[in-house]
């Protein structure tokens, strides 16, 4: 005979956030191109990169890495791998974060997830395995970047028109070699009156099945 617990269910953790933080994050959030003539200081952006590494990634891996652009000159150095269409957005732009993922990743296993014995060694030697998790939690991490940005009060205007490999040239070479660009994020405090209407986004009848 089957019995049924009458315990009562644990309330949840959290409620849902209120409708003006939904829309700082998803609502009202926006891709910026232009921007206003505000400074991004230091501790907000280390706050940043921090919130953005609480997120999960499987295994704890941890592969993001970022280099922020913060000077004009630092920016200038990006140039030369943008497609002009994106080089005025860049130059305007208060910060400019290179998001790459570091392909070696597993070596800071044991520390970032040290109750797997040898973790690490599931990636030695195994190009493809390593190569599919640093991109995927590294690319999974760079939306929590941005998530993290507007949560801090900053607008962002991610780019993906530009030459990798010029990128890790120029910013990595030997240093962090086995790091590799995936996009790149610009970040400020946006002009509001220089944005187009929001494009049509899909419906959940679209894009969604319920099983």
């Amino acid at each position: 005979m089957t019995t049924h617990s009458t315990a009562p269910l644990a309330e949840p953790r959290h409620t849902p956030l209120d409708s003006g933080a939904l829309d700082q994050l998803f609502v009202g959030a926006r891709t910026f191109s232009y921007w206003q003539d505000r400074p991004v200081d230091d501790d907000r952006l280390r706050h940043l990169a921090e919130l953005a590494g609480l997120a999960p990634t499987s295994m704890n891996c941890n592969p993001l890495r970022v280099y922020f652009l913060r000077t004009e000159q630092a920016r200038e150095q990006l140039v030369p791998a943008l497609k002009e269409g994106n080089i005025e957005k860049v130059r305007q732009a208060p910060v400019t974060a290179i998001l790459a993922y570091d392909r070696r990743f597993y070596d800071h296993l044991p520390t970032l997830f040290p109750h797997m014995k040898d973790a690490r060694s599931l990636f030695v030697g195994n190009e493809p395995l390593r190569e599919e998790t640093a991109f995927r939690n590294g690319s999974i991490q760079g939306g929590y970047f941005i998530l993290a940005a507007r949560a801090l009060g900053l607008d962002c205007g991610p780019i993906s028109g530009f030459d990798n490999d010029k990128v890790d040239q120029i910013f990595f070479g030997a240093e962090n070699q086995h790091w590799r660009s995936n996009f790149i994020c610009n970040l400020g405090y946006g002009d509001e009156t220089r944005l187009h209407a929001r494009s049509p986004r899909l419906s959940f009848d679209e894009s969604c099945r319920l099983l």
